[in-house]
């Protein structure tokens, strides 16, 4: 099989308009979930914090709405992606990486949000980067992260009806991932299932210890 990241590069600069809008529907379903949860972790947050958005795709919903209050850097492995969250989003900084090998300054950050990207990345790489964000955390400092609910790796071929639009999925299971971020320095305040389709993924609200 392809390189799993490179599946995953080259999948979201295929079905990168497939998958959102330039401008999203902000009656949507998915606008307004997103919303509620800049909005639950802009709680615990004052203005001008600086947050990290880990997988930002192309800045909308998620990094829009950070980028309201805070300092906001997003990363995103794919170009097509970053140069579209670079127009849509410009009073953000974007950087076109891989989370896994990109590093910050220790305790850089107030916040992390990583929504529905750490499930693209290799389960075996998972942990080492939880740690990482962890590192990059201020003292209690939050991460909002996305996680999978049950465990499963596979990959899809013209995902979204998109042709060569392959994608590539990796994910251990809800109590897992708790464990993984207790281990790697965080205090889980809660966790949600998130419906859709057939199964779901987990929201964790964790804090730095």
């Amino acid at each position: 099989m392809k390189n799993p990241k490179d599946i995953v590069q080259q999948g979201y600069d295929k079905v990168s308009y497939a998958y959102r809008e330039d401008y999203p529907d902000q009656d949507s379903k998915t606008y307004q979930q997103y919303e509620s949860w800049v909005d639950e972790l802009s709680e615990q947050l004052m203005a001008g914090d600086s947050v990290l958005d880990l997988g930002c795709g192309c800045g909308v919903p998620a990094t829009e709405l950070l980028a309201q209050k805070f300092r906001v850097t997003g990363v995103d492995l794919s170009s097509v992606q970053i140069e579209r969250a670079k127009e849509l989003v410009p009073n953000a900084t974007f950087i076109c990486g891989d989370m896994c090998e990109l590093d910050f300054p220790s305790e850089g950050f107030d916040a992390i949000t990583c929504l529905y990207a750490i499930i693209h990345v290799p389960v075996e790489e998972q942990q080492e980067l939880l740690i990482k964000m962890c590192s990059w955390l201020k003292s209690e400092g939050y991460l909002l992260l996305v996680a999978g609910h049950k465990a499963w790796t596979g990959k899809e071929s013209n995902w979204l009806g998109v042709e060569g639009g392959d994608m590539y999925w990796s994910q251990v299971d809800r109590a897992t991932y708790i464990q993984w971020l207790e281990w790697s320095g965080f205090i889980v305040l809660w966790d949600r299932f998130i419906p859709e389709g057939d199964g779901g993924h987990t929201l964790l609200f964790s804090k730095k210890k």
